[in-house]
């Protein structure tokens, strides 16, 4: 597992390069990794800070848009004073139309332009003004709702592209301890939630803050008292929505939390469907599915509980204050302390008042689920866990090859150490292999080298000079990975040839297929080199991903590589072609071999016996042998019955043929 990932941390740090080969970003520095590599070290700032480092993060994504927002926010206030003029031609057809009361003197000037006299033109200004009214406040509409989802939209973009970004850069210790299925959660349900937010919800708050306030002045111009009955309710309103938040938001919370299992045993179930086929278990994951939707039907119902009883609560607190004013203002329309237009009018705001206040009780949901979702994305975008990058780091240029482990210690949990004072000289050009039982720390004595994990003690050096010393992604194009399971994306034959060089020409890439005797496999696809692979390569056979991968590192043309036992999985005829590609690209290069079959580093120009995370051998393949220790134990397992024993009375060599026959170049 630690393999498959650090070659996708190697694959991805060329992946960033311009036509040059030049890095277009580079990776964030860190600020220091204390205790172990798994030491996850994340800011717990107080409440406040965090709500400011929150608003700090919105305010980010929204300074791009500043031009979009004056947009959107003069649309929203037109659109605000179109609904506070609503009402209003009704008041003028109620009281001066109907009731006969004397016109303003504005509204008699607007009547000397239309061609009829009297009350009739009066009520055509009235009509007019409806219309009026409803064309600027549908223009309005329609400039506040492009530019508030287009701004929503872009906004997510780059939520989902920082967040993206900040994990490739998170060191691997951190995707050891992290489930994918959560990560993708943030990156598409959190990020599509606020999206929401910012593209229907938040302005609909402003807008209907505006309206509260529009609707206040106006009311208390048209009476005051009945005002102040208004002002005394929506306190204990608020509150009362206040009150209901913190709830809103734990259950939402819980509700995300269980979306995450969903989508974990569903991408579990789907990633293993080959396994789950084999073993005939599809009833049990089926079962997982099951339960992990029942926790997350309960944890919505009982989120849905709660926010129902915020609606029905406005409803009736709207409902006796409207029949309170309209009792008492049909008491003075009779009495002739005011009109009809005016307690229209008043009833109309009333109506509209609470309204907003009504959808803030609504929206706490949302808004709600909105600061579940940033939280959780700041919470990936807070983590510190990316491999630091010196100040004075400088570029490494044409690298020699030659590899030195200086007393070096590892440990994924300060508790477990997996690597103890190993110490190993490797010289440029030579081919070093790797062995010992499982859990002895091979592929992370490996994943040292290219800095996926960095030492807890010691120093690991190239050329002489500590690894740490040098600019990371500079430090990784000089690294090439072969695993034993390739490793392939989804995209073209050419894309994954080329895909820790992307600038590579087509000529390279071909020139790479043809010494990785891929080139014959692949013309014989049906669009050729712009054949689609499939995820993971599963259009592809075992010994053809192999193939695909070990042109990948030709093209990378590294001078260090790496290889984990590419042809452990393979057939014979398979085999035969690997082993004959690699043998080409190993010429002239330093290559560390993490060997599980014995037989594939017999002719090693040094070979290095790891047990219990410390060096318990070093030395060639019949010096080892001839030492009795555990290497020798190690290849009497593997030859069966054990070896026999030679004239010398130490085990005869394996007289088979060499796997890497002139791989070796001398030092």
């Amino acid at each position: 597992m630690n393999a498959d990932r650090a070659m996708l941390a190697w694959l991805r740090a060329g992946a960033a390069r311009n036509e040059d080969g030049a890095s277009i970003a580079e990776p964030p520095v860190e600020r220091g990794l204390p205790g172990s590599p798994l030491e996850c070290r994340i800011s717990a700032p107080a409440t406040n800070g965090r709500k400011s480092s929150l608003g700090r993060l919105g305010a980010e994504l929204l300074q791009p848009h500043r031009a979009s927002l004056a947009i959107i926010l003069f649309a929203t206030v037109l659109e605000t004073a179109m609904s506070l003029a609503a009402p209003w031609p009704l008041k003028i057809v109620l009281d001066n139309v109907i009731a006969g009361h004397r016109s303003p003197g504005w509204l008699r000037e607007a009547a000397r332009w239309i061609p009829v006299d009297g009350a009739v033109g009066i009520a055509a200004v009235a009509a007019i003004a409806v219309v009026i009214i409803a064309v600027l406040g549908g223009l309005a509409s329609y400039v506040e709702s492009y530019y508030t989802e287009s701004v929503g939209q872009r906004v997510a973009s780059d939520l989902r592209v920082r967040v993206y970004r900040h994990l490739e850069h998170l060191s691997l210790a951190y995707h050891d301890t992290h489930p994918s299925a959560a990560l993708l959660s943030t990156i598409t349900d959190d990020v599509a939630t606020v999206q929401d937010f910012a593209s229907s919800k938040a302005l609909g708050i402003v807008a209907d803050l505006l309206t509260i306030a529009g609707m206040l002045g106006l009311m208390f111009w048209l009476k005051w008292d009945f005002t102040l009955v208004v002002v005394a309710v929506a306190p204990l309103l608020v509150l009362f929505v206040g009150r209901f938040k913190k709830a809103v938001k734990e259950a939402t919370r819980e509700v995300r939390r269980r979306q995450s299992e969903i989508m974990g045993v569903v991408q579990q179930g789907l990633q293993s469907i080959r396994v789950v086929t084999a073993f005939g278990r599809e009833e049990l994951e089926e079962k997982r599915l099951v339960d992990a939707s029942r926790e997350a039907v309960q944890a919505a119902l009982k989120t849905r509980r709660v926010k129902s009883l915020l609606s029905p609560v406005v409803k009736v607190t709207v409902a006796v204050c409207i029949a309170l004013i309209l009792w008492r203002g049909g008491s003075l329309v009779r009495a002739s302390a005011m009109t009809a237009g005016s307690l229209t009018v008043f009833l109309s705001y009333l109506a509209k008042f609470f309204k907003p206040v009504q959808d803030v009780a609504k929206m706490s949901g949302a808004l709600a689920q909105a600061a579940v979702g940033l939280e959780r994305v700041y919470g990936i975008l807070d983590i510190d866990m990316s491999i630091p990058e010196r100040p004075a780091a400088r570029e490494p240029g044409e690298l020699a090859g030659a590899v030195e482990f200086d007393h070096v210690a590892f440990a994924y949990q300060p508790a477990v150490p997996v690597l103890k004072d190993v110490s190993i000289s490797i010289a440029a050009g030579q081919f070093v292999g790797i062995v010992g039982a499982t859990g002895t720390g091979k592929s992370t004595l490996a994943s040292l080298i290219p800095r996926f994990y960095d030492a807890t003690a010691g120093r690991v050096l190239i050329d002489g000079v500590d690894v740490r010393d040098y600019k990371l992604r500079a430090l990784r194009d000089q690294i090439g990975f072969v695993l034993q399971d390739a490793l392939l994306f989804r995209g073209t034959v050419r894309d994954n040839i080329a895909y820790g060089r992307p600038d590579a020409s087509d000529e390279k890439i071909v020139e790479a297929a043809r010494l990785a005797n891929a080139h014959d496999f692949i013309v014989r696809m049906p669009e050729g080199y712009d054949t689609q692979v499939g995820e993971k390569g599963v259009t592809l056979s075992g010994g053809e991903q192999q193939r695909i991968e070990i042109a990948r590192a030709i093209v990378r043309n590294a001078p260090i590589l790496i290889l984990d036992e590419p042809t452990a999985a393979l057939d014979s005829e398979s085999e035969k072609l690997v082993l004959e590609a690699l043998h080409r690209l190993m010429k002239g290069r330093t290559v560390i071999t993490i060997a599980h079959r014995l037989s594939t580093i017999r002719d090693a120009d040094k070979i290095i016996v790891l047990k219990d995370g410390r060096v318990a051998e070093q030395g060639k393949h019949d010096e080892l042998l001839a030492l009795g220790g555990v290497y020798s134990k190690l290849y009497r397992i593997q030859a069966g019955a054990g070896p026999a024993i030679g004239s010398e009375g130490r085990p005869q060599r394996n007289r088979g043929t060499s796997v890497f026959p002139i791989a070796r170049r001398s030092s």
